[in-house]
């Protein structure tokens, strides 16, 4: 971590202690760690939820559960969240951890391909967190893009990729910067690359016709 990477933790408001749990528990018996969301990252989650005061909620890619937590405590009464998983493994400790939660009525898990789940879906989307396989980010942002509410928000997590996007070398970065390209290049849809952890991108759709939302 870095030294203003821990700066931006120690002055970053503190989540529920079930999260603060949640994040000790992963490191502790979760297979690649470092993929947890974290306290920051976590909070900006939970600062845009409350902002948005999203209806439905989308995450593709929920590991051990901590971003989708993160994401709950934001919504408005009426809001919910389902969560995709691929892992079954995954899911189960995820899982566990949402029934401790006083939020475990409005998070949705679906195990399986997120493709498939969203298809499933009818939407519309107010707020899709994507951070899953990054290989899949491509097909994950084509499916929902047509599915967000007007003035829905996307946060794609890992968009920086370490900087390896700057100048890519190996075929992860390539992948990423050329899915960066595709984002900043689409009409119908804003955006902006935020230097939050790994990067976070913010997209947002336009209410009509390549018109945003204002």
């Amino acid at each position: 971590m870095s030294d203003h990477d821990g700066y931006a933790d120690a002055h970053t408001t503190a989540l529920e202690p079930l999260l603060e749990e949640l994040y000790e528990a992963t490191y502790a018996e979760a297979s690649s760690p470092g993929m947890i969301a974290g306290p920051v990252l976590g909070q900006l989650l939970r600062f845009v939820t409350a902002m948005l005061a999203p209806r439905l909620v989308l995450e593709i890619g929920t590991f051990t559960g901590y971003s989708a937590l993160a994401m709950a405590g934001g919504l408005p009464p009426d809001g919910r969240i389902v969560t995709c998983e691929l892992s079954e493994e995954r899911a189960s400790f995820a899982q566990s951890w949402f029934d401790r939660s006083p939020w475990s009525d409005r998070i949705e898990l679906r195990v399986g391909p997120a493709l498939e789940t969203v298809k499933a879906l009818e939407g519309p989307f107010d707020l899709v967190f994507i951070d899953a396989d990054k290989p899949g980010y491509r097909d994950y942002y084509e499916a929902v893009v047509p599915k967000l509410s007007p003035g829905g928000v996307i946060a794609i997590d890992n968009t920086l990729r370490g900087g390896g996007v700057i100048d890519p070398l190996d075929e992860g970065d390539r992948l990423m910067a050329a899915f960066n390209d595709h984002v900043q290049a689409d009409p119908r849809t804003e955006n902006v690359l935020l230097t939050v952890r790994d990067g976070v991108t913010l997209v947002r759709r336009g209410a009509e016709d390549g018109q945003l939302a204002v």
